[in-house]
């Protein structure tokens, strides 16, 4: 995984800035359509976030459509395909 930085001494919050990387890695193409994002275990020990940080992060992703969440499964690059596609 790429490793973006996080600033902690930044007026933006940490959960802010980890939804920027992974959207930055979206983008890039380093993440493509229906690829599963790191999980939040993975995230949070990479970038020494809480797991509360993690999931607002990815809550930014999942409202800005750009990931969807399944349940027990994981959170994965969006959009969610649609039955029989």
């Amino acid at each position: 995984m790429a490793a973006g930085r996080l600033d902690p001494y930044s007026d933006t919050p940490l959960y802010e800035q980890l939804a920027a990387i992974l959207g930055e890695m979206i983008r890039s193409g380093e993440l493509k359509h229906l690829d599963p994002l790191p999980s939040e275990t993975r995230l949070s020990q990479e970038y020494d976030l809480s797991r509360d940080t993690v999931r607002r992060a990815i809550g930014v992703l999942v409202d800005e459509g750009v990931a969807f969440t399944v349940r027990r499964r994981g959170t994965f690059v969006g959009p969610r395909p649609t039955a029989g596609s």
